[in-house]
């Protein structure tokens, strides 16, 4: 039979030193109890007494009854007089830890903690595990690095007297917590008036072409200048981190002809770009053709003056010759002359005789005929005085050595 069942209170228990579990009363149990505790009886504690002697001290601070450990079948018990203190100060001791536990937060890594005691400005706890007393200091949290975004949309009048529709979005994030906590009411309200405020003073200076065309990106920057100006002077603790125009638009009734000033407006800049490379493309070459000519004039001109330079030395030359020997100077110089003539000339001069005309062989056209053709119908084309001079010639040059001897000198003295 187990240690544990009814009747089997021979049995071991296996928590105990080898001695036997014994019964009794209520007494006898508070004797057991004590043994466990004086390590007769090494077993597990017994929930049941733990929660009874926990009772049993309450209602002795309280001033409650409390059970007589008297003799055997006593049944007695007596009263201790109530403490009026000992439950308000247990209450208190219990809040009071309630309390304290309920001060601890986590602040996260991305948030910054305001402090407020009592409503008044204490200080900006950090990422972490913190405490503050509750109901004493008002912790805000604020997200610093999470990027908010505002979108508008709103038609207003420009300079050129035009209403325009505008949308525009900006990006913000907080950078002082304390001013952004502290300083305004609703911050994302006063964000939403100043960006109002910006856009319509600076689309208010703007013609309604610029705002619609080119002039889009102009509007932004000057935008987050104005907005950012005006965060500054609130004092919210917003930094600006981005302004886009999302669109720019004419009124409903008129936005086709917008359309098609903006269609020719880009058309005329799309000409003045291809106007623009063209004239890129041809002012270079034509520079280099231009300087090309300028270097070619520069060539011609040294070349002029160096031939120039050099014919006046060669004259001064030929001169101090001359003056040495003129009759030597001078024939060489008629000869060089006669050689220049001559050298350019398709004409052949013969000296027929000493009475005779100087006649002359058109040998230039004479080669110019035909080949095919023969002597004798080219015999037929010339001139009978010339074929006559001719033979002449043939016939005196057969005489003697010394006839054609003469014949040359005469021939020289001609042709000077």
């Amino acid at each position: 039979m187990a240690w544990n069942e009814p009747g089997g209170g021979d049995q071991h228990d296996p928590w105990s030193s080898g001695g036997r579990r014994k019964g009794g009363d209520d007494g006898n149990r508070g004797s057991n109890n004590g043994g466990n505790n004086g390590g007769h009886n090494q077993g597990p504690p017994d929930l049941d007494e733990a929660l009874k002697k926990f009772q049993q001290k309450l209602n002795s601070m309280l001033g409650g009854k409390k059970k007589g450990g008297g003799g055997k079948g006593n049944g007695s018990s007596g009263n201790r007089p109530r403490n009026t203190f000992a439950l308000p100060g247990l209450l208190i001791i219990v809040a009071l830890a309630i309390w304290a536990a309920s001060g601890f937060y986590l602040v996260d890594q991305s948030e910054r903690g305001v402090v407020l005691r009592f409503g008044k400005f204490q200080e900006i706890v950090t990422p972490g595990l913190q405490w503050n007393p509750p109901l004493i200091d008002d912790v805000r949290m604020v997200n610093v690095t999470r990027v908010r975004s505002l979108t508008q949309t709103q038609s207003m009048l420009t300079r050129d007297e035009n209403i325009v529709k505008v949308e525009i979005s900006a990006q913000y994030r907080v950078s002082d917590p304390s001013d952004f906590v502290l300083n305004v009411r609703d911050p994302n309200l006063s964000i939403e008036n100043a960006l109002d405020s910006s856009l319509r003073h600076v689309v208010g200076g703007t013609d309604m072409i610029d705002i619609l065309t080119s002039g889009r990106e102009i509007l932004g920057s000057s935008v987050a200048s104005r907005l950012q100006s005006y965060l500054d002077t609130y004092e919210v603790g917003i930094q600006l981190q981005t302004i886009n125009i999302e669109s720019t638009s004419a009124p409903e009734p008129v936005i086709d002809a917008f359309d098609d000033v903006i269609r020719a407006r880009e058309d005329r800049q799309r000409t003045i770009n291809k106007g623009i490379a063209y004239a890129n493309a041809i002012i270079p070459e034509a520079q280099g053709q231009a300087q090309r000519l300028v270097e070619q004039g520069q060539g011609y001109r040294e070349s002029v003056v160096a031939e120039a330079q050099g014919q006046a030395n060669r004259f001064t030359s030929l001169l101090s010759e001359y003056q040495n020997s003129p009759e030597t100077m001078r024939e060489r110089m008629y000869i060089e002359a006669i050689e220049d003539v001559f050298g350019s000339t398709p004409k052949v001069l013969m000296d027929a005789g000493d009475n005779a005309p100087l006649m002359y062989l058109p040998l230039d056209k004479i080669r110019g005929k035909s080949g095919s053709a023969s002597s004798g119908s080219n015999d037929d084309n010339l001139d009978p005085h010339v074929l006559e001079n001719i033979s002449q010639t043939s016939s005196s040059s057969s005489s003697g050595s010394g006839e054609s001897s003469s014949n040359r000198t005469s021939s020289r003295r001609e042709g000077r």
